[in-house]
């Protein structure tokens, strides 16, 4: 029986771990869980800590790491991992795609323990273009690559549904400048031409049910055709996807399988509001997962904080998940210290997030009393990042004397410490 379908008429252990994290009732995270606006990833084969996604619950990170045909080297990956999970990534996707990948997969899954998620296409798309090209896999062959990944035991799968030929022909008709920034949106877009058929993942969707069913994995209903830049946001192919992700994310719930929504992408500011409200009245409320969204189009090397603008904006408009961006977008497979960063950056949006709904205020609080008291132990302690605060205080610190307890901006014209003393 699947989390879902328990959770209509009871309380699965997962939903109770959920519940005592997310300092709520366990009923209320069952009901959210039995009406699909709440999701624990969690494959019984991985049984990873629970982590919930959705309505009412902590926003959560997730990072992305994985090789590249130019870079693969799995202790590098093995590192990021540990480094993104150190820093607060509630899930980690292994987007592998050079090297050994069943091995790295399955060394991720063993080194972690937190959900794992994958997109199985993109092996399976792979395989065939090292032998002749993507457009000759088979139904078969992609329908494969989820059952091994399933098998493995991924907690969430990103499958691209809603890539069909209907939203092929919005895209035809849409101009846009970016044409599809997904590799596995393009995958299947060159599939579906190529072939003259129907995406087998929308076709033969009823199957994939049967797979997540049985092996009991979270649907990550893909965006193939995800905005790539601010001019292609909100367009016709983006939105047609969307609405079949929707029809997608009913039938899913009538079959007792979780499924959450990817979205955008490249979003301008003032577009991120009705992005997240099209995806949760199209979705009836199912968990968003967004990429970024990346807020302008002119910083490479610092989309970390054009993410980190949108996520934090996303999230507060109602975005459940939030895809790390790292330094390195649109430039190069990143480093393990551009994971460290974008973890940081996402959970920094968050957090953010989270205090508009009231969660998670205490640690402001404490640090802010901290600050007051000039107690920088305790500011340390409640800082997201504690042995780099430490270490910038320690590069500028002040002499040892009567302002040793300042730090070196103020001195001894410290606000703080003026106002202190004079209020005795």
């Amino acid at each position: 029986m699947s989390i879902m379908t328990e959770a209509k008429t009871g309380i699965p252990d997962v939903v109770k771990a959920v519940a005592k994290y997310e300092n709520l009732p366990p009923e209320k995270i069952a009901r959210g869980i039995a009406s699909g606006r709440i999701v624990i990833p969690w494959n019984p084969r991985h049984a990873p800590t629970p982590v919930g996604v959705g309505q009412g619950l902590r926003v959560k990170v997730n990072v992305n790491l994985g090789t590249s045909e130019d870079c693969a080297n799995l202790d590098d990956e093995l590192e990021k991992a540990g480094i993104a999970i150190k820093f607060g990534a509630d899930t980690i996707m292994d987007l592998s795609t050079g090297g050994d990948i069943d091995e790295i997969r399955r060394a991720i899954l063993k080194s972690v323990n937190v959900p794992v998620g994958s997109v199985p296409i993109y092996q399976a798309g792979l395989e065939f273009a090292r032998k002749s090209a993507v457009v000759d896999m088979t139904e078969d062959d992609i329908f494969k690559g989820i059952e091994t990944h399933a098998k493995d035991g991924m907690d969430f799968m990103t499958v691209h549904c809603g890539v069909t030929k209907e939203s092929i022909a919005a895209l035809k008709r849409s101009k846009r400048l970016t044409g599809v920034v997904s590799r596995g949106g393009s995958f299947l877009t060159a599939w579906i031409l190529h072939n003259d058929k129907e995406n087998p993942l929308y076709a033969n969707y009823d199957y994939l049910l049967e797979l997540a069913n049985e092996y009991e994995f979270t649907l990550s209903l893909g965006d193939g055709f995800r905005p790539g830049c601010n001019a292609d946001a909100t367009d016709a192919a983006q939105i047609s996807e969307l609405v079949t992700l929707g029809e997608c994310v009913r039938r899913a719930r009538t079959a007792g399988v979780q499924a959450m929504v990817e979205g955008p992408g490249h979003v301008p500011i003032h577009q991120i509001e009705a992005n997240v409200r099209l995806e949760k009245a199209i979705c009836d409320g199912a968990p968003f997962y967004v990429l970024g969204p990346l807020v302008t189009d002119i910083a490479p090397g610092y989309d970390h904080i054009t993410g980190a603008i949108g996520g934090a904006l996303a999230a507060y408009f109602g975005a459940d998940f939030l895809c790390d961006v790292s330094p390195s977008e649109h430039l190069c497979l990143p480093t393990a210290e551009d994971i460290k960063t974008a973890t940081i950056s996402s959970k920094i949006a968050a957090h953010a997030a989270d205090i508009t709904r009231g969660i998670d205020l205490d640690r402001d609080i404490a640090i802010s009393k901290a600050r007051a008291e000039l107690d920088w132990d305790a500011q340390f302690a409640n800082c997201l990042d504690p042995e780099h605060a430490k270490a910038r205080r320690e590069e500028r610190k002040p002499s040892k004397g009567d302002d040793e307890d300042v730090c070196t901006m103020c001195g001894k014209y410290c606000a703080i410490k003026i106002t202190k003393e004079y209020l005795k």
